[in-house]
């Protein structure tokens, strides 16, 4: 933000002669997975926020994006008009696309601060296109979060401070998937299995009970990660995180940080035999990091009695 500064309020210091902004929303919610609810209340499973189950949204927005500029200078060439400038963006530069998205009507900034529309929930990304041509401006959308408090209430970090306020630092999506390094000790716990990304305020919101599941086969689910085990992800080398992340959103956080996020899973996972052994296999990894992480998981379970000759080491 301190890079950016003012950039993200004045389009046109970011984008030369930006005139307007042309928001979009692209539904994710992926058909047939797993009931969220249900995989959270099993500490065995690792979950995946939902924008995450298949590939990486960045590269299908910004087609979509472009296939719209393309069609919008198409258009235009009727009219014998080819001054159109343009530059697409998804959640990839100084944007305040909820802002944005906010005063095209696109909906509301919920208390959660992610964007809800009264038609659709929130389940679904935004994109802008920042363009010289002077389009006619939308009426913004009015808030309908009334007096709910339920994505405040359920959060588990308790990040959401205020209404319309989340402080980074204790939100699990930016734990999970932005901070590099350790993650805090006594947020640990808070985690669970939430081993990427964070969907509880979402899960609680009222209004996503008008969400409906998307119709771009890219937002399917792959590799079964709408319901997989914590062990079976920690199991993977990093030849096999490589092949089934590629093209995914997580392969952006890297093999170290998967399996220290891991890790904190097993460490918050119910005592058994399998979960120790896995855990031990990598305490000899060379990063210190997940060497930590996984210490970490061992103590929570050091009073869980291990039969004998079952070829775990006590600890």
């Amino acid at each position: 933000m301190a890079k950016h500064g003012v950039k993200r309020t004045r389009p046109a210091e970011l984008v030369p002669n930006t005139v307007r902004v042309i928001s979009a929303r692209l539904d994710y919610l992926p058909p047939n997975a797993a009931d969220s609810e249900t995989i959270l209340q099993n500490d065995t499973k690792a979950f995946i926020s939902r924008y995450a189950l298949g590939r990486d949204y960045h590269k299908v927005m910004r087609n979509k994006l472009q296939k719209l500029c393309e069609k919008i200078q198409a258009g235009l060439a009727d009219y014998q008009t080819s001054n159109f400038e343009y530059r697409a963006f998804t959640d990839s530069a100084p944007v305040l696309e909820v802002a944005l998205a906010e005063k095209a009507g696109l909906g509301w900034r919920g208390k959660h601060t992610l964007l809800i529309n009264k038609n659709r929930g929130s389940w679904f990304f935004l994109g802008e296109i920042y363009t010289n041509l002077p389009l006619e401006i939308d009426e913004p959308a009015t808030n309908h979060c009334g007096t709910c408090t339920s994505c405040i209430d359920i959060c588990p970090t308790q990040a959401i401070t205020a209404p319309y306020e989340v402080d980074a630092r204790r939100c699990i999506s930016y734990l999970t998937i932005e901070l590099k390094g350790s993650i805090p000790v006594e947020l640990r716990h808070l985690i669970g299995n939430r081993v990427y990304g964070c969907d509880d305020c979402q899960l609680c919101c009222p209004w996503n009970k008008f969400a409906e599941v998307t119709k771009e086969p890219d937002f399917a689910v792959k590799h079964g990660l709408d319901d997989i085990s914590l062990i079976d992800c920690f199991n993977w080398s990093e030849d096999e995180f490589k092949t089934k992340m590629a093209g995914s959103a997580i392969y952006r956080i890297g093999y170290e940080q998967w399996l220290r996020n891991l890790a904190i899973g097993l460490g918050n996972a119910p005592s058994s035999p399998s979960i120790i052994a896995a855990l031990q296999t990598r305490l000899q990894d060379n990063s210190a990091v997940l060497r930590e992480h996984i210490a970490w998981a061992l103590a929570q379970h050091r009073n869980f009695v291990i039969p004998e000759n079952d070829g775990i080491d006590k600890f």
